[in-house]
């Protein structure tokens, strides 16, 4: 009950995107469609999960002083993985997210959770805890990208739901990330408080 309670948490109470404002570079620099929010929030679950493992398991070797840095290596280490690993297999989606890529390392959703959680619990509870976090971020992306691009381009997942002359393109814009955000975090307050 403990591990399902913990996996939660990061889609509704703990959401790093809508209730911790966590991680706003990426939330903000890549959902101009469903697609890339999806891309980019699966290959942040994906280094959460496994970063949280290693820092869990090692947590104990690793001297007081370098534990930030030692943290931030486990995860570029990762990041790397994801990098190489969309660059083969996802070229467009690759090309397409970017700069944003490498910029995982820096996120503080994932440095956060391997210092607030996973250097004080175990593997199982660690590895939970980066799913939860992990693939509530890529919820909260998908569902921003998704968003921008209906109202922005009359698509969505890249499927045609409206012709292209009626769509709005300040939600293909910077700005129409921000307004769409706001908007979704008032509906998330306001459900939580329901």
């Amino acid at each position: 009950m403990k591990q399902m309670d913990n996996f939660t948490k990061g889609f509704f109470r703990e959401n790093p995107t809508f209730v911790l404002l966590l991680g706003m570079c990426p939330t903000l620099g890549v959902t101009s469609s469903a697609i890339n929010g999806l891309g980019m929030g699966l290959a942040t679950a994906f280094v959460l999960i496994m970063a949280n493992m290693v820092v869990s398991l090692v947590k104990n070797v690793i001297p007081e002083k370098v534990r930030i840095p030692s943290f931030i290596v486990i995860i570029a280490a990762f990041v790397t993985v994801v990098e190489l690993l969309m660059q083969a297999y996802l070229p467009a989606l690759f090309k397409s997210l970017g700069l944003f890529i490498p910029l995982i390392v820096v996120n503080c959703i994932v440095l956060g959770r391997a210092e607030a959680f996973a250097s004080k619990n175990d593997v199982l509870s660690s590895a939970v805890d980066g799913a939860s976090m992990g693939l509530g971020f890529s919820m909260a992306l998908t569902i921003l990208g998704a968003i921008r691009e209906f109202l922005g381009a009359g698509t969505m997942f890249g499927i045609r739901i409206f012709p292209e002359d009626y769509g709005m393109l300040l939600f293909v814009l910077a700005p129409g990330a921000f307004i769409a955000l706001g908007y979704l975090i008032a509906l998330i307050n306001k459900l939580r408080k329901a």
